[in-house]
């Protein structure tokens, strides 16, 4: 009898491994890491798609087992999935709606975890001639007189939000031929530029991950305090989600000394440079 309820036990143990883990497997994963029996869902862009996230999770359940279940998603959507309950935590950067996320009380949190910037790109030739730009409005207004390929993510992202507040200030409402849309994520956009000869405002992440093979693009203006990227994390309120409470705890690591230091180093071994810069480095540009 003592024996059958052991197995009785060991059975139910690992059917509620299986439904968290199936749980999870219902959300659009784009790739699931570790395989614990408390699981997250995790929404951002870059940070999933270069393999910084990846990086994160594992070094997080070398002490805590965790299965994180990655939505790719810009930083509207993932704001959006937080917001329904379908992401426990979400890593973005779109500081306007971050607070309002928070103020509005269905986001807790908003932790700085990270930067990076913008860089405008091009063709080689620059036909627009922003290299003699001095401001990002300045290049832009340049691009939209020439009437050159631009290419906008134009999908509520927090590169596009970016983008759409540089024309604001430039004054310009952009459209036509030239301008245009791609609906898509950050590296494809980035390589549709390089094949159609397009100027696009790229993250220095992605950048330095994809240079090698952007032969018909270069770097035209950089340095901007406006196009300076910071990074926040937040996470569902406590008692909102049944991963509210490891999703904090996953917060808490990648804010965490040794979390600092994963985005610190990560993509010097690969790249000879680091993708992103830390929280520290970070503070003097966030707000």
């Amino acid at each position: 009898m003592k024996a059958n309820r052991i197995r009785t036990g060991m059975v139910f143990a690992a059917l509620l491994i299986v439904a968290s883990n199936l749980s999870i497997a219902k959300a659009d994963c784009k790739a699931v890491y570790g395989q614990g029996a408390e699981g997250i869902t995790v929404a951002t862009g870059s940070p999933g798609e270069l393999g910084l996230l990846k990086a994160l999770v594992d070094a997080f359940n070398e002490s805590r087992q965790a299965t994180v279940c990655w939505i790719k998603a810009g930083s509207g959507e993932s704001l959006k999935l937080l917001k329904d309950g379908k992401a426990d935590v979400v890593m973005v950067h779109a500081p306007a709606a971050e607070k309002a996320a928070v103020k509005e009380g269905w986001a807790a949190g908003r932790v700085l975890i990270g930067s990076n910037e913008f860089f405008i790109v091009g063709p080689v030739n620059d036909p627009a001639g922003i290299v003699s730009a001095k401001t990002a409005v300045e290049a832009y207004g340049k691009i939209a007189a020439a009437k050159a390929c631009f290419l906008s993510r134009g999908d509520n992202s927090g590169t596009h939000k970016r983008e759409m507040f540089v024309w604001k200030e430039a004054g310009i409402t952009p459209s036509g031929p030239w301008y245009v849309v791609a609906k898509d994520f950050m590296r494809a956009t980035l390589r549709r530029a390089n094949a159609e000869s397009c100027y696009f405002m790229t993250d220095s992440s992605t950048w330095v991950a994809e240079k090698k093979n952007l032969p018909n693009l270069k770097i035209l203006f950089r340095g901007a305090p406006v196009l300076i990227n910071t990074y926040h994390a937040l996470w569902r309120p406590k008692g909102s989600s049944a991963g509210a409470v490891l999703g904090r705890s996953f917060v808490d690591f990648v804010a965490s000394a040794k979390g600092q230091e994963i985005i610190t180093n990560f993509g010097k071994k690969e790249f000879g440079e680091s993708l992103y810069n830390n929280a520290d480095y970070a503070k003097k540009f966030d707000h």
